[in-house]
């Protein structure tokens, strides 16, 4: 099946860890760079995005999620299919801005 904006999704991790005390501030860090380093970007301030080929391949990034959460804190993670995302919009003070670029895909035959 080929890639469509009904198939493809978006990833969203909002995230509210505590920062209190130097353990909580660690695991927070620790948990940023686990979702960075697994391809999810930033958005704005705890909520970072990540783009997928297929639901299938969005499962796989939430089970990793699921696996990176610190002991204390608030994770929610929301789907959107990329008709869903290409239908937000995005302002900074009344400005219109563009919405984060989407990763060139490479279709094998």
């Amino acid at each position: 099946m080929g890639l469509n904006q009904y198939r493809i999704m978006w990833v969203f991790v909002f995230f509210d860890l505590p920062t209190e005390t130097k353990k909580d501030k660690k695991e927070y860090t620790r948990f940023r760079k686990l979702l960075q380093k697994d391809g999810f970007a930033m958005l704005q301030y705890s909520i970072y995005i990540r783009h997928c080929n297929s639901r299938e391949n969005a499962d796989v990034h939430i089970k990793r999620v699921k696996s990176f959460l610190a002991p204390k804190g608030e994770v929610i993670v929301l789907t959107l299919t990329d008709k869903q995302f290409g239908m937000m919009e995005f302002f900074r003070s009344h400005q219109t801005v563009n919405r984060p670029g989407v990763p060139q895909q490479l279709e094998l035959f």
